[in-house]
């Protein structure tokens, strides 16, 4: 018997990559919407992630927060859908996961929060500048179809969603590497299928309002 999974969320909100990353595997699962404010900082919602924050997934008797952990979890638990890196594969899937997690993440937010980065500054920063952080991603892409190379993995939910939405945002430029990468993985059923539920649940809410 397959355990439950549960999928804490919120429509507007990163759990749009988790979502993705669900119907990815296949697997079944229950959604519970949790709403900003006081809900999500309530403190039935704080037993299962202390941050007070989505997504957050809840499969059997384990919690797993934070998106770039909850994909690369989905793949481990869900093996037979071929997401996992195989082992030439493996480099590439954790740099470029982590990279996208940890200074892609940190220079979009630096700049839009227009945080000044002098150069004296940058060599103290994970991520440098954030002219570095983007032409190296690009160039990643520039050689390669998905982040393990020719093939889709788990990686490119995570990466490829942060790509997605910087270019949404206009957070990231609107290069040809990025747009021709998202186009590929934007074909996706799995991706499509994640992107109608969350604007049909947006939609519901919208109206209500």
């Amino acid at each position: 018997m397959s355990k439950p999974l549960t999928f804490y969320t919120n429509p507007m909100s990163r759990g749009q990559i988790v979502r993705w990353a669900l119907e990815e595997t296949g697997a079944k699962y229950e959604t519970v919407i949790v709403e900003f404010g006081s809900e999500m900082k309530g403190p039935d919602y704080l037993a299962i992630n202390p941050m007070g924050k989505v997504p957050s997934i809840v499969h059997g008797d384990q919690v797993i927060t934070e998106c770039a952990a909850i994909c690369a979890y989905l793949g481990e638990a869900f093996p037979e859908n071929g997401l996992l890196p195989t082992a030439t594969e493996r480099s590439a899937y954790f740099r470029w996961m982590f990279f996208a997690a940890g200074p892609l993440e940190q220079a979009v937010i630096s700049r839009a929060l227009k945080l000044d980065v002098t150069a004296d500054k940058a060599q103290t920063l994970g991520f440098g500048t954030y002219e570095d952080t983007i032409d190296t991603l690009e160039g990643h892409f520039v050689k390669n179809a998905h982040v393990c190379g020719d093939r889709f993995t788990m990686a490119d939910v995570y990466v490829g969603s942060h790509i997605e939405w910087g270019m949404g945002f206009d957070t990231l430029p609107k290069r040809t590497a990025f747009e021709d990468y998202v186009g590929r993985i934007a074909s996706r059923e799995a991706h499509k299928r994640a992107r109608a539920i969350d604007q049909a649940l947006i939609a519901e809410r919208e109206a209500a309002s």
